[in-house]
């Protein structure tokens, strides 16, 4: 069995993020290989190990490295395959990585998860996995309601805990447990509705695959967000990808903004442009399954609130973020991601990727 996916660890202090990873990839039953390699005291390890992967069938690269954490960079600059990057807590809290494994030049993006986030950094990769694998799809929706009913429980944990005289423990609660029966079938619901790509699915419908329609969807969150976006357009229309973009807000219209998710069937990946609080892109992970880049757009604080944002999402709802106002490597990011399985828009990224004397 082929690994899917190549974990790098800068070092071995990281082993217990990489556990974490590992965890959710053993659920997801998606195949994977892991090692170590410094990207600066074994540059020459890492570049073998990423050509050979990517050549080797390798779809999806995952960084977990601490301080500088050139890691997954490194890793970016030797493959066309996207490259999930992990930052790990080591020195200032972990920002000094977060920042590292984020802010890649132009073309060649990391997809940032949270600070020792290795389940997230595993979901997202599953993720990708699962826009051509039905299977992984499925199990990446079982791993989803498990968080579901954890919250359930743990809220059910609190309210026995509560004992204030003024505390009503019973408000709402028939609203809330028939919400939850109706979702009871949520991952089979869900399955259905974000139908990709059906080449392992019997209940598949051909009809509903149309070579025209949008494969990649953009959403700034107001047009202040449009600079940044036309960015990424304008980079997608160089790689010749279909996409649509909505300029619409969770925030000011959010019964709008589901709607639009929802319509989106064919769309097999997101691109969230927002600046502030990145609410775009976690309205995004909350209704949709599918992989979500975010590229966070300076409004205020020269974008770092939402930078840290889209990056710290909590587990189970990753945010692949790219640097600050960088949407052509959002644009990138997705083309790599679609890649895996279509070659002419490999062979369109290639092209533009290794252009080096055109890179800007």
């Amino acid at each position: 069995m082929n690994p899917k996916i190549m974990i790098i660890l800068g070092s071995s202090s990281d082993i217990k993020i990489a556990e974490k990873a590992i965890d959710v990839l053993e659920k997801l039953q998606v195949p994977y290989s892991l090692h170590i390699a410094s990207a600066h005291r074994t540059h020459e390890k890492v570049k073998n190990l990423v050509i050979q992967g990517t050549n080797e069938g390798i779809e999806v690269f995952i960084a977990i490295a601490g301080l500088t954490a050139h890691l997954g960079g490194v890793i970016a600059s030797y493959t066309h395959r996207p490259v999930v990057g992990v930052p790990v807590k080591a020195k200032l809290g972990g920002i000094d990585a977060s920042f590292a494994t984020a802010q890649m030049p132009y073309p060649a993006p990391v997809a940032t998860v949270g600070i020792d986030r290795g389940d997230n950094g595993a979901i997202l990769a599953g993720q990708i996995i699962g826009i051509n694998d039905y299977n992984v799809r499925k199990n990446i929706s079982n791993l989803r309601n498990s968080y579901v009913e954890k919250v359930d429980i743990d809220d059910k944990k609190i309210h026995s805990k509560l004992n204030g005289n003024y505390f009503n423990n019973t408000f709402l609660n028939d609203i809330i447990n028939e919400k939850l029966e109706d979702t009871d079938n949520l991952t089979d619901n869900l399955t259905d509705k974000y139908k990709i790509n059906g080449d392992n699915d019997p209940n598949f419908n051909e009809s509903k695959k149309d070579k025209d329609s949008p494969i990649v969807c953009v959403i700034p969150g107001s047009y202040s967000d449009m600079k940044v976006a036309k960015k990424v357009t304008n980079t997608l229309d160089r790689l010749r990808i279909n996409y649509d973009v909505n300029i619409i807000s969770p925030v000011r219209n959010p019964v709008k903004f589901q709607k639009y998710i929802e319509s989106q069937e064919n769309v097999k990946v997101f691109i969230a442009v927002t600046g502030l609080s990145a609410h775009v892109s976690g309205s995004l992970v909350a209704l949709s399954e599918k992989p979500v880049i975010g590229v966070p757009c300076a409004i205020e604080l020269d974008g770092l609130d939402s930078l840290i944002s889209m990056i710290s999402m909590p587990p189970g709802v990753p945010v692949g973020t790219v640097g600050i106002s960088n949407g052509k490597n959002g644009a990138i990011l997705a083309a790599e991601i679609l890649a895996i399985e279509n070659k002419d828009i490999e062979a369109n990224l290639k092209l533009l990727k290794y252009e080096s004397n055109s890179i800007n």
